[in-house]
């Protein structure tokens, strides 16, 4: 079976597909094309945020599909700066009018610190306050389920002490080379799935000689490897494309990576993100 056709079932019993696609990079204008593309070869995750400035592009690509909306499985993130409830409430629904797909299946807070401020301040009250706006709307029946995104332990904590639904979903960064095992752990004590995007390092792992040599191994590409690892962790695995022949290779990795391979994928430290560590994630070392 293709790993297009696998999915993990989240709290609640709604099953979420192990292989998405990630839309973060893909303009707008494009995201249509993209998004009805790889539904054509098969993804039925499709994730993007009200910070990638393309869900508009996005919910075009799943209304031009020949594929039933209750077949796709679609995610959106609240912008990390909405830390108020009447901000977050008026955001959700512009999400839902942008998407025009009738409902969100995952909506995530996009991180628990505003982007200029990340790992900064205290932002415990407006994550509670947003929360809440998420809890409500789920409740209403406009998303099927909610969940957060880049939030450590704490953070976590906050939300399932004082919040009336545990997240279902932690989206983080996740690939060989930065494995945070303790977190990840963490998360699936508490029946929280986690999202790993940036499974290829967003591209930052492509000349590591380990990591090659490792691929080579098993006859695959270095990005076919780096899915597959976050794979077998249990995560959902979102790398971002546009491009479709990408689209179909990071998709044919029904391959076994062995024990020992993935310990030396996991004990990897691999970081260097060049000229994208300009991004918040990726200074977070």
């Amino acid at each position: 079976m293709s790993i297009l056709n696998e999915t993990y079932t989240l709290t609640g019993g709604l099953e979420i597909p192990k292989l998405g696609l990630g839309t973060w990079f893909i303009d707008d204008g494009r995201a249509g094309e993209a998004v009805a593309a790889a539904i054509r070869i098969g993804y039925r995750n499709i994730d993007t945020a009200q910070a990638y400035g393309n869900e508009r592009g996005v919910g075009e690509g799943v209304r031009a599909s020949d594929v039933a909306r209750e077949e796709l499985f679609v995610s959106t993130k609240l912008a990390a700066e909405i830390k108020e409830y009447d901000e977050a409430v008026a955001a959700i629904d512009e999400s839902l009018a942008k998407l025009d797909i009738g409902y969100i299946d995952l909506m995530l807070i996009h991180a628990p610190q505003p982007w200029a401020d990340f790992r900064g301040g205290d932002y415990s009250e407006g994550n509670l306050a947003a929360w809440r706006a998420l809890e409500e709307a789920h409740q209403a029946g406009k998303i099927r389920t909610i969940g957060v995104s880049n939030f450590l332990q704490q953070d976590l904590e906050n939300i399932i002490e004082h919040g009336e639904v545990t997240p279902s979903v932690n989206q983080i960064l996740v690939h060989a080379g930065n494995t945070p095992t303790d977190l990840i752990e963490y998360c699936r004590d508490r029946g929280i799935l986690i999202e790993a995007y940036s499974p290829i390092a967003h591209g930052a792992i492509l000349d590591n000689p380990q990591v090659a040599a490792i691929a080579e191994k098993y006859g695959v590409s270095v990005p076919q490897l780096c899915i597959r690892y976050t794979l077998q962790l249990g995560t959902v695995s979102l790398p971002k494309t546009g491009n479709p022949d990408h689209m179909r290779s990071n998709a044919q990795v029904d391959f076994e990576i062995s024990d020992a391979d993935m310990e030396a994928l996991r004990e990897l430290d691999e970081r260097d993100y060049g000229e994208h560590s300009k991004f918040p994630v990726y200074r977070d070392k």
